[in-house]
Formats: C-alpha cells, sequence, structure tokens
C-alpha cells in the first residue's frame, strides 16, 4: 500500500499542503496528481493560494511541483522554505547530516564577479578572489586562498564547514550566522576550518 506523502489542510485565507519529510519527490509527485483534481473541484472560481510546507526541496524540485500544481489549479504557490541559495532566502533552520553529500567541483580560482552556487557541497580547486562568491547548501573546500565571499549551509544547515588553504576576507557566513572579521583584531588565518560552535562562527587551523 501506497503510503500517504501529502496531507491537505483548508484554511480561511490559504490551503497548506503539507509534504512528508521523508517522502522522495517520485512518492510526492505520484501523490499530488491524485489529490489535485479533488482539490480542483473545491476552487471552483476562488483564487484561495497554495502554500507548500513540510519538507526542505531542491531547486528542480521546487519548479516541478510548482508547475505540476500550476497546470492543474491556476493559482498563487507559494513554498514556506528557502526557495534560493542565500542568506536573505533562509526562512527556517534545520540540521542534517552532512558527511555523504552531493559535490560539485570548479577547477581553478574566481575572478571578481564571479558566483558559483551548489545544492550540495563545493570544493574550488583554486583561489576565490576578492569580489567572487561561493554559495552552498552544505560544506564549502576552497583549496587555496578564500578572499571574497563563502556562505556555506546556505538554506539553514548549521552543521556545515568551511575549510580553505588560508582566509583573508572580511565576512563568512554559515546557515543564517554572519562572522565580520576585522583585519586588526583577527590574524590572518593560514590552513583554516570554519563552523559553528555555540550558534557562534568559529576559526580553527588545522
Amino acid at each position: 500500500m501506497k503510503r500517504n506523502c501529502v496531507s491537505i489542510n483548508l484554511r480561511k485565507n490559504e490551503i497548506i499542503l503539507k509534504l512528508n519529510d521523508d517522502a522522495d519527490q517520485v512518492e510526492i509527485v505520484e501523490s499530488l496528481e491524485k489529490k489535485l483534481p479533488e482539490l480542483k473541484k473545491l476552487y471552483k472560481n476562488e483564487t484561495t493560494p497554495i502554500t507548500v510546507t513540510g519538507k526542505i526541496l531542491k531547486n528542480k524540485e521546487i519548479d516541478e511541483i510548482q508547475e505540476l500544481i500550476r497546470n492543474t489549479i491556476n493559482v498563487e504557490v507559494d513554498f514556506d522554505m528557502p526557495k534560493g541559495l542565500g542568506l536573505h532566502n533562509i526562512k527556517k533552520t534545520f540540521e542534517k547530516k552532512i558527511a555523504v553529500s552531493e559535490t560539485k567541483f570548479h577547477r581553478g580560482s574566481l575572478r571578481s564577479g564571479q558566483r558559483i552556487e551548489s545544492e550540495g557541497s563545493l570544493v574550488i580547486m583554486g583561489d576565490v578572489n576578492s569580489g567572487a562568491e561561493v554559495i552552498a547548501s552544505d560544506n564549502i573546500i576552497i583549496l587555496g586562498a578564500l578572499r571574497g565571499l563563502a556562505h556555506a549551509g546556505a538554506k539553514g544547515n548549521m552543521q556545515a564547514i568551511i575549510a580553505a588553504g588560508s582566509v583573508d576576507t572580511v565576512q563568512i557566513r554559515i546557515a543564517n550566522i554572519v562572522k565580520e572579521i576585522d583585519r586588526d583584531e583577527e590574524p590572518f588565518h593560514k590552513r583554516a576550518y570554519i563552523s559553528i560552535i555555540n550558534n557562534e562562527i568559529t576559526i580553527d587551523t588545522f
């Protein structure tokens, strides 16, 4: 028997679709394909918005679910979860194990103005120069120098870490925690391991 992966909660001003946290994308899509036609009957001429919540989704999963809903019911669809990577998109903090993570590799250094994002972990085989940005849902490993912006755990993963051959930047971000680095107060960090301890970003050498 297939389990129920999507629950529907009807409210006065919105409809909540809650996704099971341990359901995979295929199960969620199959469940939605069965439930959306019945949900559409409740609408008639109404335009009550739909909010999807529950499971943290990747961008491509959000796009697939959003398209599926709108193809059946032409209403506004919102996701109560981070959609894009970045501090301003974090709506809630969550923790997960990151010993095994999808990893994206970039060969070479990043120049000012360049930006790389990853849904998993990110390995930069070079430097991240001033004005460049690297953003990942999980860990960031920089084999060279970190002079630009690094934001690990960008969807709220507070267990994420940043490691770099050297750190010479003014700001570091992990999840929703930001650390400003004052060059007059902190030394130049070489072979740095950066993590969150007691809700603060700490920089250790290794």
